[in-house]
């Protein structure tokens, strides 16, 4: 090996340890981030105890613990910064001298036998890749891709996640930028809706300013003063919520190239995000997800959280919610005519492209039966196929949508915001008997319609058009049922009882006469003096996450 070489070897290894003693101090970031937070709760509790009568000397203790509190949080906030810089810095070099050192590697190689079949190799090695995560990529941009010096530790840090059956503090792994530039140009193969609504890149909470009403222009003599035109500008706000799923792997592709890594993994996480994004697109409710088209069309008043700066709210859910009685036309004809006219109330206002028109698969085969006829050649054909006859849309086949619904309009007048990065990490538990290793994937989005008049929903049966649908429910997220000991039943004398709950720090309120509790019930602190028959109601509480189901104990008191 040539003195340069063994040089450049040797100072990217020396680059790589200290890149990897920067980053290991980023779990000692996160618990001390979790301490801050602890602490500028239990501040936040002092300030809202201080009354009229708190005297000057407690206010000073408390406006000083303040102070020091945001001098030591801005300190964090500086030394987290710096760290990152660093480690830019060192990836930056360390890639400046691998790409030097290949430079060296390529122009030190030997020439490979059988040359003249070189051309030969290069064409084959050079073919559209057609199926999997790179699809549409040609082998030799794959493999520029694998080769890169993010992408191969990345890979090399997924594969030391392989067998763990625990929680993996600290090894949650960003996606390297050149991946997740794919996975967002690949995501109209794993969502089915993402390519006809509006995807704007953010970073964090932002607002997005948008069009109004566009004014008339005014007509004057040719030599005339112009008229102002108002133009009207509203602002949404848009965050950020997570999606996620778990992508199991097999423990074979760890130990497989990185190609066949690179490919299983990203695709497990794309298919993931794009059947949740599907899904709230429809008929996400705002609950930790984005704003759905059909529960937009669905509100019956204006929401409190409404944007203050937003465009103006307008009712629809007599409007855009509509119904189709089949019964009532005596042929295709008249069918389609009625089909066309209520499509026809999605406003196509400053819509930029198409229509796109949802529906599973049932219904588009309900539709196809009221298209077939006979061809010159006497053959039964079918007159619609992946579009909406005469209206010319698209049709989206999404198996959630409930039988003979159709949910559509102009998707540009969707906002789908995207935080910028996506994460993959171990989990928690192992499919060691499947040998396979679980993986979760995540990303973050925030959306929802601009312009509610854009879109329609109708249902072709004569029946109220579906307005909710269930998610899965997030366990992780939501606070544990409350218990009570000693159970619900009948009893000989009073009894004394324990409400419970398992998720720790959750605050329990409940009530005693039946009704449903709320954190204006009286809390919980110890236990329940039941001296006659009476029902005990109880809902766990827990800031950030979601209230917990209600608890329901009756007691007979003989």
């Amino acid at each position: 090996m040539a003195l340069r070489q063994l040089i450049l070897t040797k100072r990217i290894s020396e680059l790589k340890a200290k890149l990897e003693a920067l980053r290991s101090k980023d779990e000692d970031f996160e618990t001390r981030v979790a301490e801050m937070q602890k602490r500028e709760a239990e501040l936040e509790a002092s300030v809202e105890e201080i009354t009229e009568a708190t005297s000057e000397d407690d206010r000073k203790i408390v406006d000083e613990a303040v102070a020091e509190f945001e001098l030591e949080q801005e300190a964090l906030k500086v030394e987290r910064e710096e760290n990152e810089v660093e480690k830019t810095k060192l990836q930056d070099e360390i890639q400046k001298l691998t790409d030097e050192l290949e430079e060296i590697n390529k122009k030190a190689a030997p020439v490979p036998a059988g040359a003249e079949r070189q051309n030969e190799r290069t064409v084959k090695n050079n073919m559209e890749i057609r199926k999997g995560f790179f699809s549409g990529m040609h082998s030799e941009q794959r493999d520029s891709i694998i080769a890169s010096t993010e992408v191969k530790e990345f890979l090399s840090r997924v594969r030391e996640l392989k067998g763990q059956n625990r929680a993996v503090t600290g090894a949650e792994l960003q996606i390297p930028v050149t991946l997740l530039d794919v996975l967002r140009n690949n995501l109209d193969r794993y969502s089915k809706l993402i390519k006809y609504v509006r995807l704007k890149p953010v970073a964090g909470k932002a607002r997005q300013t948008i069009a109004g009403a566009v004014p008339e222009g005014i007509w004057t003599e040719a030599v005339g003063v112009l008229n102002e035109l108002a133009f009207a500008y509203a602002q949404v706000e848009v965050d950020g919520y997570k999606v996620g799923g778990f992508v199991p792997v097999p423990n074979s592709t760890l130990e497989d190239s990185d190609i066949n890594l690179a490919t299983d993994l990203m695709d497990g996480i794309g298919q993931a995000i794009g059947l949740a994004v599907d899904k709230a697109i429809i008929y996400g409710n705002r609950a930790k997800m984005l704003q759905g088209i059909v529960t937009r069309l669905a509100q019956e008043s204006k929401p409190s959280d409404w944007p203050q700066k937003g465009p103006d709210w307008t009712d629809l859910h007599t409007t855009h919610i509509l119904k189709i009685n089949p019964a009532s036309y005596t042929t295709a004809e008249d069918f389609w005519a009625a089909v066309l006219v209520k499509l026809g109330v999605a406003e196509p206002d400053y819509a930029v492209g198409n229509t796109f028109w949802a529906m599973n698969h049932k219904t588009k085969m309900a539709l196809m039966a009221k298209c077939v006829s006979f061809n010159a050649a006497g053959a039964l054909v079918a007159g619609q196929m992946g579009t909406m006859p005469i209206e010319g849309g698209d049709i989206v086949e999404l198996s959630f949508i409930p039988d003979n619904d159709i949910v559509g309009g102009y998707g540009s007048l969707y906002l789908l915001a995207e935080r910028a990065g996506a994460d993959v990490s171990s989990s928690e538990h192992v499919k060691f008997i499947e040998d396979q290793t679980v993986f979760k994937g995540t990303a973050r989005y925030d959306g929802m319609p601009i312009r509610g008049e854009a879109f329609v929903v109708i249902n072709i049966a004569n029946t109220d058009p579906t307005t909710t649908v269930i998610f899965a429910q997030d366990l992780a997220n939501t606070v544990a049922t409350p218990k009570a000991l000693p159970t619900a039943g009948s009893y000989t004398g009073a009894q004394s009882v324990a409400l419970s709950c398992d998720t720790p720090g959750a605050t329990i309120y409940y009530t005693t006469n039946g009704s449903t509790p709320t954190t204006s019930s009286t809390a919980y602190n110890g236990p329940i003096a039941v001296a006659a028959t009476a029902t005990i109601k109880a809902i766990a509480v827990k800031s950030g996450m979601t209230n917990s189901v209600v608890m329901t104990a009756a007691y007979t008191i003989s």
